[in-house]
């Protein structure tokens, strides 16, 4: 029993220096992408979508050691979950109700909508189900994190996983351009856009930057929506796993539960203390730049993720897919938009 004191901090130790590499390169992505927005004129990108950039390049073209893969990895799953988490204090419940229940049914519409012509227009491509299915998922919640959780309901095969989570990535990198850009001649106020992002736009962080260049009060209804549709991924993928065998993609391997987005509660927790607790302006301004930074160490682990010859290896039809999902989900949920707000 002597030794249970010494190996826990040993062990601690040990996944910390695992950890490092990675942490240190994706923090120094983030630090660069805050001192390049100095730079005049380059002010107008939010350092998360300048981190994402920095990533794409040094994983397409500069290439990063295996070493840094594990902090990588780890700054994908929990740190950008950690950086939604301290979103909460952005936001209160009085926000949050002015979404309204029009404004939920209508993203919870696009979201069935854009899964189903996925996979209805999949097949009129000749896409393979499995493939189309994983991409209309991807594209109606929210990317990577619900398709490895369909991919697991049903049996899926890792290629289809892994091209459908590159296609996604891209379709939404370059959302992140385009919207910004769109709002200006779409003339949308800014609760409109942030939910018009949140609704659309596929991986969390993605849709939470895009959402922020329309400025805070965008940025907090991004953030609102998006997670929204996130809360729905548990449902819609364990669904998809009970009508998997109708659908011809269940596997032999055994099912597993998809796991439920736990990060949710504690945004949700945060956003409820910041309704009834007066946080003092500046704590709360000092938490909102930590999770922009930890967004910006997020984005360019998502940036290194980012394969272009993936995309390449399996042809343009899925790609194809992957952009016309991209397309019409953006198109449903801004004609939502329209209507209800």
């Amino acid at each position: 029993m002597t030794d249970i004191p010494v190996a826990l901090p040993t062990r601690c130790a040990g996944a910390l220096a695992k950890l490092a590499p990675g942490l240190a390169l994706t923090g120094g992505v983030a630090a660069a992408a805050f001192a390049l927005r100095l730079i005049p004129g380059v002010s107008l990108l939010s350092p998360m979508i300048l981190a994402v950039i920095i990533g794409v390049v040094i994983h397409n073209f500069a290439g990063a050691p295996h070493s840094v893969r594990p902090g990588v990895d780890f700054t994908l799953r929990r740190i950008l979950r950690l950086s939604i988490v301290l979103l909460g204090l952005q936001i209160t419940a009085r926000q949050a109700a002015e979404i309204g229940a029009p404004g939920l049914a209508g993203i919870a519409a696009a979201l069935v909508a854009t899964l189903g012509f996925t996979i209805l227009v999949g097949r009129a491509l000749g896409v393979p189900r499995g493939l189309a299915l994983l991409i209309g998922v991807g594209a109606s919640i929210c990317g990577a994190s619900a398709i490895v959780a369909a991919k697991t309901a049903t049996a899926g095969k890792d290629e289809d996983a892994a091209y459908a989570i590159a296609c996604v990535t891209l379709f939404g990198t370059i959302a992140m351009f385009a919207y910004p850009l769109a709002q200006g001649f779409l003339h949308l106020a800014p609760r409109a856009y942030g939910v018009w992002a949140g609704a659309s736009i596929h991986e969390v962080a993605q849709a939470v930057a895009a959402a922020f260049q329309g400025g805070g009060e965008a940025g907090e209804f991004g953030a609102i929506a998006k997670l929204t549709r996130v809360a729905m991924m548990a449902p819609v993928v364990i669904a998809l796993g009970e009508a998997s065998a109708r659908l011809g993609l269940a596997g032999d391997s055994e099912r597993l539960k998809p796991p439920f987005p736990w990060f949710l509660v504690a945004f949700l927790a945060l956003a409820a203390f910041n309704s009834l607790v007066a946080v003092p302006r500046e704590i709360a301004a000092a938490i909102g730049v930590a999770a922009t930074f930890l967004l910006s160490m997020a984005m360019a682990a998502m940036g290194m993720h980012t394969d272009i010859s993936r995309l390449r290896a399996r042809g343009l039809r899925p790609l194809a897919l992957g952009l016309l999902a991209s397309l019409f989900i953006s198109g449903f949920s801004l004609l939502m938009v329209r209507v209800v707000l």
